[in-house]
């Protein structure tokens, strides 16, 4: 059996302020995910021999240590099974964007799997699971638009008003794990209220030391910058700018330069993962 066109949608970060550095290495962190219409797209053919193949995926990301297959084998020994299961992954994301791409994709293998395999584990058990992947994979496996704390995994829900987004990508990644290391990262940002956030919204920490080690990004963030209110998303590369009508951020995109890449994407409260999983069920005779 094939399973085919299951989503795994984008964030962008809203805000990104970083509270402070962990005793663990990692960061306190503050942000606002907010999930996009951009998406990738996964579909599963089930195997009896237990074996875990990805068949087609992002040719710069190795088979063994891709997220899709690593969730799918974590998945395995959470539910005690020995099914097995094929990967096609068909990308939009932008790799090492910033738009939470890998995390999504291991996400939307998660809650696939979960599905296909019979398993039925509660999304809360595969959540707390999941950030052993990544800080980001409980957001995309709850699949709400939230307020994120902690290393960004304890979420909040949060609706957000309707938006279009440009989301340009400037044809460099940008390493996560540079950025948070960078000595001149500021790492004392004071905390913020949900309301407060909304009302006056926020800045990326991040900003400052991405641009300044991916000049390309620096471009971009100035580019966009004359068009709309330009943020960074995560530790980059992606930069984007929210708009009221989607006319408005296809004007702003209109003239983008030649060798970067540009989405004009909506901002979604749900993810369209949890329409799929109900389609899923219903097909299944689930109610």
């Amino acid at each position: 059996m094939i399973s085919l066109d299951w989503p795994a949608p984008a964030k962008l970060n809203l805000f990104l302020h970083v509270l402070g550095r962990r005793a663990d290495g990692y960061h306190e962190l503050q942000t606002a995910y907010q999930l996009i219409d951009l998406a990738d797209t996964l579909s599963f053919a089930l195997r009896g021999d237990g074996e875990i193949r990805r068949l087609a995926g992002p040719s710069s990301v190795p088979a063994e240590v891709d997220l899709t297959v690593r969730a799918a084998r974590l998945l395995r020994t959470l539910g005690g099974v020995s099914k097995g299961a094929e990967i096609r992954l068909e990308k939009r994301i932008p790799l090492q964007g910033g738009l939470g791409g890998g995390s999504s994709d291991a996400a939307t293998t998660l809650i696939a799997l979960n599905e296909l395999w019979g398993l039925h584990l509660p999304v809360e058990k595969l959540a707390e699971a999941s950030l052993s992947l990544g800080a980001d994979l409980p957001l995309f496996v709850h699949g709400r638009s939230s307020w994120g704390e902690g290393i960004g995994e304890r979420l909040t829900p949060i609706e957000l008003p309707p938006r279009h987004y440009v989301v340009i990508f400037p044809g460099v990644g940008a390493s996560t794990a540079e950025v948070f290391q960078a000595s001149e990262l500021t790492r004392n940002s004071p905390s913020l209220t949900i309301r407060a956030f909304l009302q006056a919204g926020g800045r990326n920490d991040c900003a400052p030391v991405a641009t300044g080690r991916y000049p390309e990004v620096g471009r971009a963030l100035a580019w966009l910058a004359q068009r709309g209110d330009a943020r960074l998303t995560g530790t980059g590369s992606c930069v984007f700018a929210g708009f009221a009508e989607r006319a408005q951020a296809e004007a702003a995109i209109s003239d983008l330069p030649g060798e970067w890449k540009g989405f004009v994407a909506r901002g979604l409260d749900r993810s369209p993962l949890q329409e799929r999983v109900a389609a899923e069920r219903a097909r299944q005779g689930q109610f």
